[in-house]
């Protein structure tokens, strides 16, 4: 069954229907919401359905559909019936719920004069089901420390693969430590609100307990803020991108951070086309280079490359 948090964002009639649905949320990953179109539960490489009496189906056609109305009465809920309170959160495409819950908004966006951000119309949701993979990363630490110490890494892979969710679980075992590296002070930029899933500014992931979030800053600017305010040992960033995110990255490298990125690609040959990129390897900036891949039924595995991009490992 699905937890509370959940079913207490849809509408009163679906909300039953969702109670009686015996729907497996360990297995669950969306549920997408789009406006007069079926409600779609997400489950790996397979989508499935509800019927108004909480029946799971496979066929289309007898699926619950989602007028605007709904939708609307959707967003009020995740809001608390106040827009403007989480206009930062809609800014970025997410709201978070307690629990580490994402749901992503899709609508009309609209700026006024300075620079003020709305949404409207709002017409697509994804409920994003939280499920940190504590320990899924253990192997790979081992793999990224050497004789001195942490390598700067990233981790490369296409959407979907979980380089968030391994990157989640190095901050938590870097900022832990073990047996062979003491912990370490990790400072990260949130800025999608992904890695700590905050909610009312309280993280629901574990990041460990020697980790400083700022969430729903830019990666530019909050690797320059953790730098001068929190003395970082470690800077973590997700999904590089802008030319001035690899500038700031370079900046925390010189000022003797360790690196931990992760970048979009399933490639080498990819990551030759990236400017940025090859600024940070030329300038010996990054030691490792993970690549990681899902296969057909949802394992994932780790390449490592050293930094002359000879594969050195495989978990």
């Amino acid at each position: 069954m699905l937890d509370e948090q959940i079913i207490s964002i849809f509408p009163k009639q679906i909300k039953a229907a969702l109670r009686k649905a015996a729907i497996d949320q360990k297995q669950l990953e969306e549920i997408r919401v789009r406006v007069n179109q079926p409600l779609i539960f997400m489950d790996g490489e397979r989508e499935y359905y509800i019927d108004a009496d909480g029946r799971l189906s496979f066929e289309l056609n007898s699926a619950i559909r989602v007028t605007k109305k709904e939708i609307d009465e959707m967003l009020s809920l995740l809001c608390q019936y106040s827009v403007y309170a989480y206009e930062d959160q809609l800014r970025m495409g997410y709201i978070t719920l307690i629990g580490g819950h994402r749901v992503g908004v899709v609508g009309e966006n609209m700026t006024g004069s300075g620079g003020s951000f709305r949404m409207s119309n709002v017409a697509y949701l994804n409920i994003r089901i939280a499920r940190q993979r504590i320990g899924c990363a253990l192997q790979l630490m081992k793999a990224l420390q050497g004789n001195d110490g942490l390598h700067n890494t990233v981790l490369i892979a296409p959407p979907g693969v979980g380089k968030t969710t391994y990157l989640r679980d190095l901050i938590r075992c870097l900022s832990t430590g073990d047996e062979e590296l003491s912990g370490m002070k990790v400072g990260v930029v949130d800025e999608r609100g992904e890695l700590a899933a905050k909610y009312q500014g309280i993280p629901q992931n574990d990041l460990g307990p020697r980790t400083d979030v700022l969430s729903y800053a830019s990666k530019s600017e909050g690797i320059y803020l953790l730098l001068r305010s929190m003395s970082p040992q470690v800077i973590a960033v997700d999904e590089l991108g802008l030319p001035e995110d690899y500038e700031a990255v370079g900046r925390a490298f010189h000022c003797g951070c360790k690196l931990i990125l992760t970048m979009h690609g399933s490639r080498i040959e990819e990551l030759m086309l990236n400017t940025g990129f090859l600024q940070l390897k030329r300038k010996g900036m990054l030691d490792r280079f993970v690549f990681l891949e899902k296969d057909a039924k949802g394992k994932r595995r780790a390449s490592i490359y050293n930094e002359r991009l000879e594969r050195i490992a495989v978990c």
